[in-house]
């Protein structure tokens, strides 16, 4: 199959499985905490354990892509369970009820090491930027739809029924890589010898300095209740999450395509700094500058989350790519679950300090980066 072809496709499932994701995203902190005794700690917990099941997941899946050399299976698999998973939280009848379905939802990133590896085998050092910018650029669109749907569907619909309306385009992405993408079967079935010799200490700095923006990078709803509670109403708070992601749509080829001419480093260490200008002015918040926040927010994950899978699918040897991209999002995984239970004791005990304890581990991360990682 052409490469364009695959990356495409990967791109129209990218679209659908993220608008399937966001409608319910931008409603998800509001209605974990309508069940009754769901307090920010247990939407810190909810979305850390959720983030600590995609690390593990993907590790896994990365790890057997390679041994098997099959990798498609991982990708519709993932697709399938994130769609079931939305229509689990639609039966849930407490909170307790959503730990299961928010597992199977994270299971379900089975499919992001497996598929990152392909689209990486796929693409050359002149073009590998670009077609995870333009993947996550996939991502956003479809976020950016998902998220106007969200937005004209909690006028109509009761939540429970908006979860089962996301279910769908989750499901048509499992279907449609499975029937359409074809791929090279590298191990035929037969298990592989793999061996992780080949990985220079590089991987390992790069790896280092992810942990520290890891622990950094808490979850975004935080971030919307934050500012919910502060100068927006819940429907501005929506609107203003769908601008940060038509932001980070419309930024992640073209920082994607300046980190093939320039270097992966100092993509990387703009995108960061963007981090700390957006944790400073949420610092300050107002209305107006709650937009400069977000989108400060929104550049700042076009620029780093592209150019780091690049950095990581080029810094491991081609046979192992599926378990070191597994091995990236297994590091920034484990950290959320201690990142956003952090975030979320910050909050209640000391308000606005959480964003400058985050600025202070991304200025570590960022001098980790800069100066220890070589491309």
């Amino acid at each position: 199959m052409p490469r364009k072809k695959i990356i495409t496709l990967f791109g129209i499932g990218s679209f659908l499985q993220d608008m399937g994701a966001e409608i319910i995203y931008p409603i998800w902190p509001f209605f974990v905490t309508s069940f009754a005794g769901a307090s920010l700690v247990v939407l810190g917990f909810l979305d850390g354990l959720g983030d600590a099941i995609v690390a593990l997941s993907q590790v896994a899946s990365g790890y057997l892509s390679d041994k098997t050399g099959r990798r498609k299976v991982f990708i519709w698999t993932g697709y399938s369970l994130g769609g079931l998973s939305r229509i689990g939280y639609a039966l849930a009848s407490s909170w307790q009820w959503l730990i299961p379905f928010r597992i199977l939802d994270r299971v379900g990133k089975i499919r992001g090491a497996p598929r990152d590896a392909m689209v990486a085998d796929e693409s050359t050092e002149k073009d590998r930027g670009a077609n995870f910018g333009f993947l996550r650029a996939m991502d956003n669109f479809g976020a950016v739809v998902g998220i106007t749907l969200s937005i004209i569907l909690v006028f109509l619909l009761p939540l429970t029924t908006i979860f089962l309306v996301a279910a769908i385009p989750s499901l048509i992405a499992a279907a449609m890589i499975f029937f359409f993408v074809k791929e090279k079967k590298g191990g035929n079935g037969v298990w592989k010898k793999i061996s992780f010799k080949g990985w220079g200490k590089p991987i390992w700095l790069f790896f280092a300095s992810t942990a520290f923006l890891s622990l950094a990078a808490f979850s975004y709803s935080f971030l919307l209740l934050y500012v919910s509670r502060r100068e927006f109403s819940i429907p501005q708070t929506i609107v203003l999450y769908l601008f940060y992601s038509l932001v980070a749509a419309v930024f992640s080829l073209p920082f994607g395509r300046l980190a093939d001419k320039i270097g992966r480093k100092k993509v990387l260490g703009v995108g960061i700094g963007f981090y700390i200008a957006s944790l400073s002015a949420f610092y300050y918040i107002s209305f107006w500058i709650g937009w400069i926040a977000f989108t400060l927010y929104g550049l700042y994950k076009a620029a780093v989350e592209p150019v780091q899978k690049a950095f990581v699918s080029e810094l491991a040897p081609k046979q192992t790519r599926g378990s070191a991209l597994g091995g990236f999002q297994l590091i920034v995984g484990l950290l959320a679950l201690p990142a956003s239970l952090l975030a979320g004791f910050l909050w209640n005990s000391f308000g606005d300090w959480a964003f400058i304890t985050a600025a202070i581990v991304l200025c570590i991360a960022s001098v980790a980066t800069l100066y220890f990682v070589k491309e």
